[in-house]
């Protein structure tokens, strides 16, 4: 159901470009406005809608309903993250045993600090080549 509605939303929304692009303009654009033609220009004196304002109109229709149902349906579906996560198993998988002779714990690391700073003189200190 929901394949068939993605399909008629893509082809209606191909059709809606190819019928807009076809539609011609409405005058001379902002030239009329400044006295460049009559005043029904300015204000769009178009009479009557013509076929294609028809066929835009009721595709734009179709594609409206179309983008709200598919709306609708990604809201009210289980995503496929949750879907993958109700498949797993619940419990988590045992670490893997230590291999024999291995410690059991690691090493204990003494930390920086409490390791005496290396002393040196101001006598060994190379010179700065000059």
């Amino acid at each position: 159901m929901i394949t068939l509605v993605t399909i008629v939303h893509v082809l209606v929304c191909v059709f809606l470009i190819l019928v807009i692009l076809l539609q011609a303009g409405k005058g001379g654009g902002m030239g009329s406005a400044f006295g460049g033609g009559g005043s029904a220009t300015v204000f769009g004196g178009r009479g009557a809608q013509t076929f294609l304002g028809k066929l835009t109109s009721a595709s734009a229709a179709i594609f409206m309903l179309t983008s709200l149902t598919l709306a609708y349906h990604s809201t009210h579906s289980v995503s496929v993250v949750e879907r993958r996560a109700a498949s797993l198993p619940a419990t988590a998988p045992a670490p893997a045993p230590a291999p024999v002779g291995a410690p059991a714990a690691p090493a204990p690391v003494s930390s920086p600090a409490s390791a005496p700073a290396p002393v040196s003189s101001p006598a060994s200190a190379p010179s700065p080549a000059r």
